[in-house]
């Protein structure tokens, strides 16, 4: 079994992987480029496990435990020793394929699974920087990690069925969650429907259909919703909704991916959602 882990990326993503793997008493070393970014990081893990501990989720020993069991690096160079890399940096393909070319000719055991948590961008892409594309796969997590208990599990055509089932081993009987495969095609399974849907409401606030707070509040109560669409996509970040929308637009050519001029002005003036303190909700 797995024991040695790598993440890439200490933000809202890589963070909440980091503690679900922490937690679930993996050895896990943790990557940012620079050191304000993984002090950062560091912090807010830090805090989701303090607020674990308040709410009777966790044991202060196994607060204790799980810390004990994080390490923060600076240096890809840290990461040879790894079984199992998990990236969650910026949705940008050039960067991942820089990141993914370094970790393959970084981790020594070249059938350990490097695993990318992108939303949107092809696995076969990133896995073609690499010597080793056999060894790459797209493991999708959901935000919050912590909380959500699917992950997205997506083969490239090139993808080796060892590495299939490590991956899914691990994010299964190790991190505890439910995965669902997908063949290697934007948007995989849930943003292949959610997209379309959060854009809908996009749509619906900008012709004034209805008012926001009312969009939410009819397909929380209509359709048994836990929030609504203009909620949801605050969660999750009004740039990421339109990166995703674009790079699905890109592949599909389906004008239900097309991001609508209100979703594009809102992300050129900062107002990204919860993680901005702003959009279509305040939340200062």
């Amino acid at each position: 079994m797995v024991q040695r882990v790598g993440v890439i990326g200490a933000g809202q993503m890589g963070g909440g992987i980091a503690e679900v793997a922490a937690k679930s008493g993996s050895d896990v070393l943790v990557w940012e480029a620079a050191q304000e970014a993984l002090d950062f990081g560091k912090s807010k893990i830090e805090k989701s496990l303090a607020k674990a501990v308040e709410r009777g989720k966790l044991s202060e020993e196994d607060r204790d435990a799980a810390l004990a069991r994080l390490t923060f690096t600076t240096s890809l160079e840290d990461f040879a020793d790894r079984e199992l890399v998990m990236e969650a940096i910026i949705e940008n393909e050039k960067i991942k394929k820089d990141v993914f070319a370094q970790l393959d000719a970084i981790v020594e055991d070249k059938t350990a699974p490097l695993c990318s948590n992108t939303s949107s961008l092809p696995i076969q892409a990133i896995a073609s920087a690499t010597e080793n594309p056999g060894r790459v796969i797209g493991l999708h997590f959901f935000n919050p990690v912590p909380v959500l208990p699917l992950v997205e599990v997506i083969p490239a055509l090139t993808t080796d069925e060892t590495t299939v089932d490590t991956a899914r081993t691990y994010a299964t009987e190790v991190l505890g969650k439910t995965a669902i495969q997908a063949k290697d095609r934007s948007g995989f399974i849930v943003n292949f429907l959610l997209v379309p849907y959060l854009l809908s409401a996009v749509r619906m606030v900008e012709q004034g259909v209805a008012t926001k707070e009312d969009i939410d509040t009819g397909m929380k109560l209509g359709a048994s919703h836990p929030m609504g669409p203009l909620t949801l996509a605050d969660m999750v970040g009004l740039d990421t909704c339109a990166f995703i929308a674009d790079v699905m637009l890109e592949e599909f050519g389906d004008p239900a991916y097309a991001c609508p001029p209100l979703l594009r002005r809102m992300v050129q003036a900062g107002h990204l959602g919860r993680k901005s303190g702003k959009g279509f909700y305040d939340y200062a």
